[in-house]
């Protein structure tokens, strides 16, 4: 069975699109720990990073890095956290959150909520920035 990013990947879940290519796209996480936290994951289904051949490993570190630089512009955070869990779905994902200090990362946090005006509006906020 698909994962919850292939199906999204596939355009039957949609999602808060920021960026794509023909490898990776990345897109805001609707349970976010701060505005602006996205998801970037390879459109190979993969279950732990690890596994990915080193080419997909390269690109998606490097797409993730474009979006992060734009993440940083739109919400002035100090710095762009990444992580890679791979706990909540058996794909790979990277997770980047807009920090200001390292509780910032910490995903027992409460999740912010966000309208979905603020969602398009974060989203269309970062796509500027590429």
């Amino acid at each position: 069975m698909a994962s919850l990013f292939t199906r999204i990947i596939q355009g039957e879940i949609p999602c808060y699109k920021i960026a794509e290519d023909e490898h990776c796209i990345a897109f805001l996480d609707i349970f976010p720990l701060k505005e602006g936290h996205t998801l970037v994951v390879p459109k190979n289904e993969v279950d732990h990073w690890l596994d990915l051949d080193h080419e997909t490993q390269q690109h998606l570190i490097l797409f993730a890095q474009r979006i992060g630089k734009a993440i940083q512009k739109v919400t002035c955070s100090e710095r762009i956290g990444l992580v890679i869990a791979g706990f909540e779905i058996p794909h790979v994902h990277i997770h980047l959150i807009p920090v200001n200090n390292m509780n910032d990362m910490n995903f027992s946090n409460p999740k912010i909520q966000l309208t979905e005006d603020r969602f398009k509006e974060l989203a269309s906020l970062i796509k500027s920035q590429l």
